[in-house]
């Protein structure tokens, strides 16, 4: 590779947005984009910076006209002081764990993780400060913030996000992406792009080597085939990525031989592109490979990582208390929905099925019913709304993903977790590799991250690096992000 490649990620940082994407940038480059990004960044900061300050003045307010606690009076001034103060260890903290990077998007869910626990972290910060030293903060002005902090920053970024989106869509901050190689790969990168706008990436283009292709209509994955990209002759060229106006190249043919990689790559520099590359002899996203770093030698140890006793007691207790307070609150939503079932087809409200869990070990699983009677109890779920095997009511409660909600018994009895990933049927659990085994390492959940992603219209063992991920980095604060995540995506009816 010629010396004014840069690489600019390391296995130890990429993604779990399968495939990764390995980014190989030209030295020196300053684009528009790459402007707008660095603009959007300094927005960000100011934006949670004001936020903070924002939610916990109002908690302050609350706390005062709510009457709360021994009614500690504090000046304005000094209010606002301490609001500054917070609000740049917040910033800080946040900036720290990545919050301000590229491409930390993960779904929003790693950026909602970020606000929990920093915010968190930084309010269990004062708390022991009004402990162990003279100044005094109120308890319940502490707990008032611990719950407006997040929030608030939880809403500021949707907004931002909604301003990002408007932005891309009137054309600024956009890199233009043509993607070389049209199979399944490209196809998912492709997806990747499209559900991550805050990246700037724009998708315009497959460039491919294969003539039956040229032409065709690339859609994305997912229910919904709503965005597409047609399929361009390949091989890639100079004079492609000068027609597309590409920014950017990604070369989406893992088995791509040694030369036409080499060929590809320099053509599109040659029309001053970056390149990207999903790499084919990197190792996978993997919970039982850790990396290090010594002395710039980049060494990776297969390894079993040590149980967490203190998450897994604490995810217990709250699948618990959580399954049962949903399952008591929404009794009453629990028996309309059974009634509808058995008045649109005969046959039982509740479906059974055995699935495999934690260490494969099997259980049944409770689903509302949404299939007809005729239907068999062991086969490939519908990928279409429109199959002949689901009811009417069935597909709404597949599209509102209604009928997942008696696995909350599951949960009550320690079978499943509220996050995690989804249990499988055992004819497909027999049939998977070692790495797909790893699934079975951690409690099956009624959600995950293959839940909020745009590849549910793949099979769950398709999409394995989801898992991988949330098993290797799962922790509290991002299974209260994925939920969260996943009541609006219900709420949305997606």
């Amino acid at each position: 590779m010629p010396s004014s490649i840069d690489l600019a990620t390391s296995p130890k940082s990429q993604s779990i947005l399968a495939p990764d994407l390995t980014l190989v940038t030209p030295v020196g480059r300053r684009t528009p984009a790459g402007r707008f990004q660095s603009h959007l960044t300094k927005l960000e900061v100011l934006a949670d910076f004001a936020t903070v300050i924002g939610a916990v003045m109002s908690s302050y307010a609350a706390y005062y006209l709510l009457g709360l606690g021994k009614q500690v009076y504090y000046p304005r001034s000094v209010v606002f002081g301490v609001s500054a103060t917070f609000a740049v260890v917040i910033v800080l903290m946040l900036d720290r764990v990545g919050a301000y990077s590229r491409g930390t998007s993960l779904l929003r869910v790693r950026e909602t993780e970020h606000v929990l626990r920093v915010s968190v972290q930084a309010l269990g910060f004062i708390l022991g400060v009004s402990f162990f030293t003279s100044y005094l903060f109120s308890r319940w002005l502490l707990v008032i913030a611990l719950g407006l902090v997040p929030l608030f920053l939880f809403l500021e970024k949707h907004l931002v996000y909604m301003l990002v989106q408007h932005l891309h869509a009137k054309g600024y901050g956009i890199e233009r992406v043509l993607i070389y190689g049209s199979g399944s790969t490209g196809r998912r990168v492709y997806s990747v792009l499209r559900r991550s706008p805050k990246l700037g990436l724009e998708p315009v283009a497959f460039v491919d080597d294969n003539a039956a292709k040229v032409g065709s209509a690339i859609f994305e994955l997912g229910y919904e085939n709503r965005r597409s990209a047609s399929v361009m002759r390949g091989p890639m060229s100079r004079h492609l990525v000068t027609e597309c106006a590409a920014d950017l190249v990604v070369i989406a043919i893992p088995s791509l031989q040694h030369e036409k990689f080499h060929l590809a790559a320099e053509e599109a520099m040659a029309a001053n592109a970056r390149v990207s590359f999903v790499p084919s002899h990197f190792v996978h996203s993997d919970p039982l490979v850790d990396f290090q770093d010594i002395d710039g030698v980049l060494l990776a140890s297969f390894s079993r990582g040590p149980r967490r006793f203190t998450y897994e007691w604490a995810k217990r207790i709250f699948d618990f208390i959580g399954a049962t307070a949903l399952l008591a609150i929404g009794s009453p939503l629990f028996l309309l929905l059974a009634i509808l079932i058995r008045l649109d087809s005969k046959g039982p409200a509740l479906f059974q099925q055995e699935r495999v869990g934690l260490n494969g070990r099997k259980f049944r699983m409770f689903k509302f019913r949404t299939m007809y009677l005729e239907a068999p109890a062991y086969a490939y779920s519908p990928k279409e709304s429109n199959d002949f095997r689901i009811t009417r009511i069935g597909r709404f409660l597949r599209r509102t993903s209604l009928d997942e909600l008696p696995q909350l018994l599951n949960v009550f009895l320690g079978d499943m977790s509220l996050v995690g990933p989804r249990p499988e049927m055992p004819f497909i659990v027999e049939t998977y590799t070692k790495r797909h085994s790893q699934r079975l390492q951690v409690k099956p959940g009624i959600t995950g991250l293959w839940q909020l992603s745009g590849d549910r219209n793949y099979l769950i063992h398709e999409n394995i690096e989801y898992d991988l991920y949330y098993i290797k980095h799962r922790n509290f604060f991002m299974d209260v992000a994925i939920l969260l995540h996943t009541t609006i995506f219900a709420m949305r009816g997606i």
